[in-house]
């Protein structure tokens, strides 16, 4: 019996770190579960400093980053969500611990946390303004728009704003694919968006 214990844990385990959660084995319908992941490279040169501390936040963006439904389009402006394929967290909360760990991996400051659990000087402000699979083009597509607002708190002024949009096919006209999709946009957003953060602030802070 135990080692059926150890079986069911192992499997368990195999499944969320590939990235999904089946909720009800058996259940035909019951949801899926995914997590939105950063398929960019983590791992680089150590870039140099740019300041102590980066605080990092969000603001309101796409609604549909702001629940846990994953969202398609059939045609221009028009939304839909899948029934059975859920986010396991929302987007835009999702975002803020993918582009810590982007930031953390890069060296370039001491400490990347959420708004509220250190002093800065500096805030980095996150939204997500579109988080969509388009299934009216062929092959589909995941589209995906950051907005990035770097901001001095000790002024209160907006020192750089950026927006960075991609597009990634996915392979098969499916949420697993469109989620896969959605990993490599994250990956090519961040590609840009960090050495951007660090230069801004890099900047600012010789100001």
């Amino acid at each position: 019996m135990r080692h059926r214990h150890l079986a069911g844990a192992a499997l368990l385990a195999a499944t969320v770190l590939a990235g999904c959660i089946s909720i009800g084995a058996g259940d035909s319908t019951a949801p899926t579960v995914y997590v939105l992941g950063d398929a960019g490279a983590l791992a680089g040169p150590r870039q140099p400093t740019a300041a102590p501390v980066l605080l990092l936040t969000t603001q309101a963006g796409d609604p549909a980053a702001d629940g846990t439904r994953i969202a398609y389009s059939r045609r221009p402006g028009e939304r839909a969500t899948y029934e059975l394929a859920r986010w396991s967290e929302r987007p835009e909360r999702r975002l803020v611990a993918l582009v810590q760990q982007r930031l953390e991996a890069r060296g370039a400051f001491a400490a990347v946390v959420p708004l509220g659990q250190l002093a800065g000087d500096w805030m980095l402000a996150l939204s997500i303004q579109e988080i969509v699979h388009d299934v009216s083009a062929t092959p589909t597509v995941a589209r995906l728009t950051l907005r990035a607002e770097v901001v001095d708190r000790r002024s209160r002024t907006l020192v750089a704003r950026k927006t960075e949009s991609v597009a990634v096919p996915a392979e098969r006209n499916d949420p697993a694919a469109a989620v896969a999709a959605f990993d490599r946009a994250v990956g090519q957003a961040l590609d840009a968006l960090a050495p951007w953060v660090e230069g801004e602030v890099r900047r600012a802070a010789a100001r």
